[in-house]
């Protein structure tokens, strides 16, 4: 049973949320039933995770990372010997796709394949434009002296 939720009452009282909309939705809907191969995704430090993948029998050249636009993309085909003649498979070498949507200012910093485990490191680097700033408080007694306020002269009433 496939639950679908209706964001247009969000879409009424909220403005520039649109890109969390359809993330929300894309996430409903790319959900797939197979979360084969298993992966984690790890917090590493304050701005740095690490998605992990269990990826036992793929070469390094079977396996494919494309990044663009937000969206990382893990794919492995395994390439089949056809000369191999399995009296029992256990090991699936089956096709796969993950789709990672990464927020804003999150980067892959490179990526390793050891002992089975495919390890992507992503670092978020916000811009030095978009960080918090502190702004200094100046008193009266240090703003220049203005020029004194001009005076209106009345006419004497005679």
């Amino acid at each position: 049973m496939a639950t679908s939720y209706d964001y247009a009452p969000l879409f009424r009282s909220s403005v520039g949320f649109d890109r969390v909309f359809n993330l929300l939705e894309n996430a409903q809907r790319a959900r797939s039933i197979n979360d084969w191969p298993p992966y984690d995704i790890v917090k590493t430090g304050d701005d740095s995770y690490r998605i992990s993948i269990a990826v036992a029998g793929f070469a390094q050249d079977d396996l494919d990372i494309t990044f663009q636009s937000n969206l990382l993309t893990v794919t492995g085909k395994k390439q089949e010997a056809a000369t191999e003649a399995y009296l029992h498979r256990g090991i699936a070498g089956r096709p796969f796709e993950h789709r990672f949507e990464l927020a804003d200012h999150v980067r892959v910093n490179g990526a390793d394949l050891k002992n089975g485990l495919l390890s992507v490191d992503l670092v978020r680097e916000v811009p030095e434009e978009m960080k918090p700033r502190k702004i200094a408080i100046e008193t009266a007694a240090t703003l220049e002296p203005s020029a004194p306020p001009a005076q209106i002269e009345a006419q004497k009433a005679a």
